[in-house]
Order: C-alpha cells, then sequence, then structure tokens
C-alpha cells in the first residue's frame, strides 16, 4: 500500500531504515565510472545488484558486475518501480551523472514520453522548482510511495571518501593558496543556493561557476575564458549535501579536463569528495605537474582567521 504524500521542506528527510549487511541491492545508474566501481565494490562485498540504467547516460560496462541488469528511459519512474519490486528490492543506490539540460530539450515531451508516475513527480514535486536537491529529492519521494528506500553509496563503501592532504608531489604556492580560499567561500555559497558546487578562480577572480552544465564544462568555459591558463579549480560539499545523491566525485577524466583547459591546482573538500581510481588520479595529476589537494573546513577557517590578523 502506498504512503500518503506531501512535500515541503519540514518533511524532506525520510525515514530510514539500517542499510542491510548483504542481500541485494537496486543500483539507478547514471552516466560516468561511479556506479561501476560502486556495482563492483559492492559485488564483492557479496551483495547482489539489480541494475537500472538510465537509457543515454549509464554504461553497458556496468552489466558484467549485476545479477539483473535493465534499461529505462530518465522519464520511466513507473518502469524502474516496477523492475525493482520483480527483484525484490527495498533498499537503492544512485549513482553517476545525469544531463540535466536534456529536461529542457524542445518537444521534451514527445521526446521522453513521460509515464504517469513520472508525470506525478513532475506536477506534484516541482511547483517551486527544479534545482537538483529538488529533482533528485522528488525522485527519492515518488519512490518513497512504493516502500522504497534510497541509501547513500557511502554507507556502502565509505573508503571512496578522500582523506585530507596534498595527494600529488606539487603543493599549492601561497598565491594559489589564496585562490583557494577565495574560491572556497564562493562554492560553499553557490552551493547553500543549489547551483553548483565548483567554482574557478584566477588571481581572485572568479572564471566560471558550475550550473546545469556540470563540472567538466564549466571547467572548460573557464579556460576560454582564460587562454593563459594557471587556474584554481575548487569543489566542496554543498552546506545542505544529502548524501544519498549528488555527493562531489572526481576522477581521471577530471584531471583530464583541468589540463586541456590550463588549470594547474584542484583543491576538494576532505572526507566529503569521492575520489574514483585515486591511485590514477594521482598518478596522472603527477605527470600533468597538477596540484591536488583535499582540505576541511577547518584548515579553511584557520587559514582565513590567520589572514584576517595579517
Amino acid at each position: 500500500m502506498r504512503k500518503p504524500s506531501s512535500w515541503s521542506d519540514s518533511n524532506r528527510n525520510i525515514v530510514t531504515r539500517p542499510v542491510p549487511k548483504q542481500g541485494r541491492i537496486g543500483l539507478l545508474a547514471g552516466g560516468g565510472d561511479f556506479p561501476i566501481i560502486f556495482a563492483k565494490s559492492i559485488q564483492q562485498r557479496g551483495y547482489e545488484v539489480t541494475c537500472i540504467g538510465i537509457r543515454e547516460e549509464a554504461s553497458l560496462e556496468l552489466k558484467q558486475f549485476c545479477t539483473e541488469f535493465h534499461w529505462a528511459g530518465i522519464s520511466k519512474i513507473g518502469r524502474m518501480i516496477r523492475l525493482f519490486h520483480r527483484s525484490g528490492i527495498s533498499h537503492i543506490v544512485m549513482a553517476g551523472k545525469l544531463t540535466k539540460s536534456r529536461i529542457f530539450a524542445p518537444r521534451r515531451l514527445l521526446h521522453f514520453l513521460p509515464d504517469w508516475r513520472t508525470l506525478h513527480l513532475w506536477y506534484t514535486y516541482l511547483k517551486q522548482d527544479k534545482k537538483d536537491d529538488t529533482l533528485l529529492l522528488a525522485v527519492i519521494q515518488e519512490f518513497a510511495r512504493d516502500n522504497f528506500q534510497f541509501d547513500s553509496a557511502l554507507d556502502y563503501c565509505p573508503e571512496l571518501l578522500v582523506k585530507q592532504g596534498c595527494l600529488t608531489r606539487k603543493q599549492p604556492t601561497p598565491s594559489q593558496m589564496e585562490d583557494i580560499l577565495f574560491g572556497w567561500k564562493i562554492a560553499k555559497e553557490m552551493g547553500r543556493l543549489d547551483i553548483g558546487q565548483s567554482v574557478i578562480v584566477k588571481e581572485k577572480a572568479t572564471l566560471a561557476i558550475e550550473a546545469i552544465e556540470g563540472t567538466d564544462r564549466a571547467i572548460q568555459r573557464a579556460g576560454e575564458f582564460c587562454p593563459s591558463g594557471n587556474f584554481t579549480v575548487v569543489k566542496v560539499e554543498k552546506p545542505q549535501q544529502d548524501r544519498r545523491f549528488d555527493v562531489p566525485t572526481i576522477g581521471v577524466n577530471t584531471i583530464e579536463t583541468i589540463h586541456q583547459a590550463g588549470g594547474k591546482v584542484l583543491a576538494i573538500e576532505s572526507n566529503k569528495t569521492i575520489i574514483l581510481n585515486e591511485p590514477e588520479v594521482v598518478q596522472l595529476a603527477d605527470q600533468l605537474g597538477l596540484c591536488v589537494v583535499a582540505i576541511d573546513e577547518k584548515q579553511i577557517t584557520e587559514r582565513m582567521e590567520e589572514e584576517a590578523q595579517q
């Protein structure tokens, strides 16, 4: 029996049950390496994975790490729910990128042909805005009507979070550290407004802010605006971050994009950012002469206090 449904800031936190220690887990997979790494890792832990890959986003490579694999269009929430029901799933993890700009495609209703559960989600929960958190929480709320629970991937694989410290041989210079401090404040404010998690800066000037296009496109745009390069990318967790979705994530592609655009520094938030294939990320960054540093809020606060006293 479905639960009564409502939506407001007061009930955004859905009551959750403890994550299962074994058994079958549902994976709702978008694009990128994250869903593949998660599925492989959790399979090695003894879980069986039933995966629904979002068409035009997820990789077929996922199939080899799953007991069951199905495709579903991004606007087929009803199909996703039915497939998970048939597999006896109760806990689901959401992982991977979604190309959010697709929701504004011309003639989107004809292109996506949403089912009635997607239409219910759209017209029930998204009246006020369509920000990232609102969209993804709406998905969770629609699934909750059928008693599904979404867990964070980090409940199962906490080792994916990056530890504090400079990961590369290159350390940030004093001027680069100033840019990190400058960008950190902006990135946190952008996160609070649920606009994006990343900001690109140089000499305390903001080159680009991540919005619907995603981190890689924002970095590329910064490179176009700053042909001389040598800029700094700052990526942080949103102050109100819900770890069931949209946890800040970097991987080899992030390093390649920064290098191609002319950037020199990547600053991420330690213990709050997922780093995929960390040894490969660090090795590539060292080869390309980039600095990757993981910092926490305490370090940032201390640095800001030091600057204020000078």
